[in-house]
């Protein structure tokens, strides 16, 4: 199980806007300290999470960030109009566009995505795959 994902950044303050502008909306809290963003779902007393962790923090080495060639962090909304929003509010945060919220011929038909590069560069999915909304082919 993955237990936490990183990223990178050099301006703390860009990704704060960028990131909160859709995963608070997904029901993640977040904790800011010196050494960067930790965005959490909420754990019940005495429950394990079940999802990553994800954090946003400068690299440790002192070096300026960058982004990895072919790596992606997905996160999953409820349904697809919360990932038009959720897309929208990403782009009004600092984010460029990758891709319009859609179907894409090469996944399963539910599988409703957008793409997006946070301020640093690094890429990142926002999709729904729910049974009860319309499919690609329906």
């Amino acid at each position: 199980m993955i237990a936490y994902v990183t990223v990178g950044a050099d301006d703390l303050a860009k990704a704060k806007r960028f990131y909160s502008a859709f995963l608070l909306a997904l029901g993640y809290t977040l904790d800011e300290g010196p050494e960067g963003l930790s965005f959490a779902l909420p754990v019940a007393p005495g429950q394990r999470p079940v999802y990553p962790d994800f954090y946003v923090k400068p690299p440790f080495d002192g070096a300026a960030a960058s982004t990895g060639n072919g790596a992606m962090v997905a996160f999953e909304a409820g349904n697809q109009q919360q990932v038009r929003e959720l897309h929208a509010a990403a782009l009004d945060a600092g984010g460029t566009d990758e891709g319009q919220p859609g179907f894409r011929p090469n996944y399963g038909p539910q599988f409703y995505v957008s793409y997006l590069r946070d301020p640093q560069g690094n890429k990142i999915a926002l999709f729904s795959s729910h049974p009860n909304e319309p499919g690609r082919d329906g």
